[in-house]
Protein backbone atom coordinates (compact mmCIF):
# COMPACT_ATOMS: atom_id res chain seq x y z
CA UNK A 1 0.00 0.00 0.00
CA UNK A 2 1.38 3.42 -0.98
CA UNK A 3 2.12 5.99 1.70
CA UNK A 4 0.63 9.41 1.04
CA UNK A 5 3.23 12.04 0.26
CA UNK A 6 3.66 15.03 2.55
CA UNK A 7 2.22 17.31 -0.13
CA UNK A 8 -1.09 15.42 -0.08
CA UNK A 9 -1.56 15.81 3.67
CA UNK A 10 -4.23 18.09 5.01
CA UNK A 11 -2.97 21.50 6.09
CA UNK A 12 -2.45 22.26 9.77
CA UNK A 13 -4.59 25.38 9.42
CA UNK A 14 -6.74 26.67 6.56
CA UNK A 15 -9.29 29.46 6.89
CA UNK A 16 -11.02 32.14 4.84
CA UNK A 17 -11.80 35.41 6.66
CA UNK A 18 -14.43 37.81 5.38
CA UNK A 19 -16.31 40.77 6.86
CA UNK A 20 -19.66 39.93 8.41
CA UNK A 21 -22.85 41.62 7.27
CA UNK A 22 -25.93 40.92 9.38
CA UNK A 23 -28.45 42.27 6.87
CA UNK A 24 -29.01 39.94 3.92
CA UNK A 25 -30.35 40.93 0.47
CA UNK A 26 -34.00 40.34 1.45
CA UNK A 27 -33.65 42.41 4.62
CA UNK A 28 -31.92 45.14 2.63
CA UNK A 29 -34.84 45.28 0.16
CA UNK A 30 -37.35 45.48 3.02
CA UNK A 31 -35.36 48.22 4.77
CA UNK A 32 -35.04 50.33 1.61
CA UNK A 33 -38.78 49.83 0.98
CA UNK A 34 -39.63 51.18 4.45
CA UNK A 35 -37.21 54.09 4.09
CA UNK A 36 -38.65 54.93 0.67
CA UNK A 37 -42.27 54.72 1.88
CA UNK A 38 -41.53 56.81 4.97
CA UNK A 39 -39.75 59.48 2.95
CA UNK A 40 -42.44 59.45 0.28
CA UNK A 41 -45.10 60.05 2.96
CA UNK A 42 -43.11 62.85 4.58
CA UNK A 43 -42.26 64.36 1.19
CA UNK A 44 -45.90 64.33 0.10
CA UNK A 45 -46.94 66.01 3.37
CA UNK A 46 -44.43 68.81 2.77
CA UNK A 47 -45.53 69.07 -0.89
CA UNK A 48 -49.16 69.53 0.19
CA UNK A 49 -48.08 72.19 2.69
CA UNK A 50 -46.42 74.10 -0.13
CA UNK A 51 -42.83 73.20 0.72
CA UNK A 52 -42.39 71.16 -2.46
CA UNK A 53 -38.54 71.35 -2.56
CA UNK A 54 -38.44 69.17 0.58
CA UNK A 55 -39.94 66.33 -1.49
CA UNK A 56 -36.75 66.13 -3.58
CA UNK A 57 -34.55 66.09 -0.48
CA UNK A 58 -36.57 63.14 0.80
CA UNK A 59 -35.75 61.33 -2.43
CA UNK A 60 -32.09 62.26 -2.02
CA UNK A 61 -32.24 60.81 1.50
CA UNK A 62 -33.43 57.44 0.14
CA UNK A 63 -30.68 57.48 -2.49
CA UNK A 64 -27.98 58.20 0.12
CA UNK A 65 -29.17 55.39 2.41
CA UNK A 66 -29.17 53.02 -0.59
CA UNK A 67 -25.63 54.06 -1.62
CA UNK A 68 -24.31 53.73 1.95
CA UNK A 69 -25.55 50.15 2.16
CA UNK A 70 -24.20 49.31 -1.29
CA UNK A 71 -20.79 50.64 -0.23
CA UNK A 72 -20.95 48.51 2.92
CA UNK A 73 -21.83 45.39 0.88
CA UNK A 74 -19.02 46.18 -1.54
CA UNK A 75 -16.54 46.06 1.34
CA UNK A 76 -17.66 42.49 1.99
CA UNK A 77 -15.72 41.44 -1.12
CA UNK A 78 -12.47 41.78 0.84
CA UNK A 79 -11.05 38.43 1.92
CA UNK A 80 -8.08 36.97 3.76
CA UNK A 81 -6.95 33.39 3.35
CA UNK A 82 -4.57 31.85 5.89
CA UNK A 83 -3.07 28.42 5.26
CA UNK A 84 -0.37 26.56 7.18
CA UNK A 85 0.96 23.46 5.46
CA UNK A 86 4.13 21.40 5.89
CA UNK A 87 6.48 24.10 4.62
CA UNK A 88 4.94 27.56 4.76
CA UNK A 89 2.32 29.82 6.32
CA UNK A 90 0.68 31.60 3.43
CA UNK A 91 -1.46 34.71 3.93
CA UNK A 92 -3.37 35.82 0.85
CA UNK A 93 -5.29 39.08 0.99
CA UNK A 94 -7.83 40.11 -1.67
CA UNK A 95 -8.96 43.75 -1.61
CA UNK A 96 -12.21 45.34 -2.82
CA UNK A 97 -11.00 45.59 -6.42
CA UNK A 98 -9.94 41.94 -6.49
CA UNK A 99 -6.20 42.69 -6.26
CA UNK A 100 -4.30 40.00 -4.44
CA UNK A 101 -1.26 40.22 -2.20
CA UNK A 102 0.48 37.11 -0.88
CA UNK A 103 2.93 36.63 1.99
CA UNK A 104 4.76 33.33 2.49
CA UNK A 105 6.38 32.95 5.89
CA UNK A 106 8.52 30.17 7.33
CA UNK A 107 6.44 28.88 10.29
CA UNK A 108 9.41 28.09 12.52
CA UNK A 109 10.12 31.80 13.08
CA UNK A 110 6.55 32.99 13.59
CA UNK A 111 5.33 34.69 16.73
CA UNK A 112 1.64 35.51 17.22
CA UNK A 113 0.63 38.65 19.12
CA UNK A 114 -2.93 39.41 20.25
CA UNK A 115 -3.57 41.03 23.62
CA UNK A 116 -6.53 39.25 25.24
CA UNK A 117 -7.21 42.17 27.60
CA UNK A 118 -7.20 45.00 25.04
CA UNK A 119 -10.44 45.26 23.02
CA UNK A 120 -8.75 47.32 20.29
CA UNK A 121 -5.67 45.10 20.00
CA UNK A 122 -4.83 43.89 16.55
CA UNK A 123 -3.79 40.34 15.72
CA UNK A 124 -0.26 40.35 14.34
CA UNK A 125 2.10 37.66 13.23
CA UNK A 126 5.79 38.48 13.51
CA UNK A 127 8.65 37.03 11.52
CA UNK A 128 12.22 38.34 11.33
CA UNK A 129 11.28 41.63 13.03
CA UNK A 130 8.39 42.43 10.67
CA UNK A 131 4.71 42.29 11.54
CA UNK A 132 1.67 41.43 9.44
CA UNK A 133 -1.79 42.35 10.76
CA UNK A 134 -4.52 39.74 10.25
CA UNK A 135 -8.30 40.01 10.41
CA UNK A 136 -8.50 43.76 10.94
CA UNK A 137 -12.25 43.61 10.20
CA UNK A 138 -12.92 40.92 12.84
CA UNK A 139 -14.38 41.59 16.28
CA UNK A 140 -11.99 41.38 19.27
CA UNK A 141 -13.39 37.96 20.26
CA UNK A 142 -12.98 36.64 16.72
CA UNK A 143 -9.38 37.91 16.60
CA UNK A 144 -8.61 36.13 19.88
CA UNK A 145 -10.16 32.88 18.59
CA UNK A 146 -8.14 33.17 15.38
CA UNK A 147 -4.95 33.79 17.39
CA UNK A 148 -5.63 30.73 19.56
CA UNK A 149 -6.28 28.59 16.49
CA UNK A 150 -3.07 29.78 14.83
CA UNK A 151 -1.05 29.16 18.00
CA UNK A 152 -2.37 25.62 18.27
CA UNK A 153 -1.71 24.94 14.57
CA UNK A 154 1.87 26.23 14.92
CA UNK A 155 2.36 24.09 18.02
CA UNK A 156 1.20 21.01 16.07
CA UNK A 157 3.41 21.98 13.11
CA UNK A 158 6.47 22.21 15.38
CA UNK A 159 5.98 18.70 16.83
CA UNK A 160 8.27 16.01 15.41
CA UNK A 161 6.61 13.43 13.13
CA UNK A 162 5.15 10.54 15.08
CA UNK A 163 5.05 12.46 18.36
CA UNK A 164 1.96 11.93 20.42
CA UNK A 165 -0.04 15.13 19.99
CA UNK A 166 -1.89 16.57 22.93
CA UNK A 167 -4.21 19.56 22.80
CA UNK A 168 -2.55 22.92 23.46
CA UNK A 169 -5.48 24.10 25.56
CA UNK A 170 -7.85 22.08 27.67
CA UNK A 171 -11.59 22.49 27.18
Amino acid sequence: MDQPSDHNRAPFFDIELKPYRSLGPRGFAILIGFVALGNLGAGMAFWLLGAWPVFFFCGLDVLLVYLAFKFSYRQQRAREFIRLDDTVLEVRRVDLQGREKVWRLQPYWLRIECDAEDESAALRIWSHGRALTLGAFLSPDERRLLADGLREALWRWRQPPGAGLRPLTEA
